[in-house]
């Protein structure tokens, strides 16, 4: 498995991707420049954290329509894993390869701080193995995720909420929701199941000195996914 990890002006998590990527996960991890138009032996793509393009215009709205994004598309298309992480999860949704969108957070501040997190969809390859609460950093001031009604319903119905924000006793309440994300929504899945996107950083999550390793939990599906 060797993993793209995408780098655009402004990325600032994407060496923590590649660290936790080639270390504690065991795969192959290499950047790939924005402007690149190929993805030629890669198996996966990781959109990283940080502030694309300055947060300019939406978060994640510049980076959505740079030339390595049609690739990333054809990798989608292709049911190939894909995952966006914070401002990454925004790009997905601003290229249309996720419902909804993320907005300023509901108290309109800048979150830093752990989480909770539960799986709460089983039928994609980055949760099917999640049967534990994960405490998972998370990192914004837009990340709130909102959609219409008709698109909730599909993604309940559809069973495709991947994680869901919780207390540390695995209810959804107002105390375990940081940012007021509709439904506690803190990521979704595609309807494949091969591309997620979530608010909290799981490659913040990777060691003992970080305070938590549940974030492995998640990246490590990349381990067990053939191309």
């Amino acid at each position: 498995m060797n993993v793209a990890i995408i780098r655009f002006p402004g990325s600032n998590c994407d060496q923590d991707a590649l660290w936790a990527l080639r270390g504690p996960v065991g795969v192959e991890a290499e950047y790939v420049w924005y402007e690149s138009t190929s993805l030629q032996g890669f198996d996966a793509v990781f959109v990283p954290g940080g502030f694309s393009y300055g947060d300019y215009l939406r978060c994640g709205a510049v980076a959505a329509r740079a030339p390595i994004m049609a690739e990333v598309g054809r990798f989608a298309a292709e049911g190939r894993p894909v995952i966006g992480v914070c401002n990454g999860f925004q790009v997905l949704c601003e290229a249309g390869l996720l419902p909804g969108a993320l907005l300023l957070n509901e108290k309109q501040k800048f979150l830093c701080q752990d989480v909770w997190l539960r799986a709460d969809s089983r039928r994609s390859v980055w949760t099917k193995d999640v049967d534990q609460l994960l405490r998972v950093p998370i990192a914004h001031g837009e990340g709130r995720f909102v959609c219409d009604a008709d698109t909730l319903a599909r993604l309940q119905d559809h069973d495709l909420v991947a994680f869901r924000y919780v207390d540390q006793e695995g209810r959804t309440t107002p105390e375990g929701n940081p940012n007021g994300s509709m439904d506690s929504i803190a990521g979704v899945v595609n309807d494949r199941g091969n591309v997620l996107g979530l608010m909290p950083h799981p490659e913040r999550a990777s060691n003992p000195l970080l305070g938590s390793v549940d974030g492995l939990v998640i990246l490590r599906a990349l381990a067990y996914v053939s191309a």
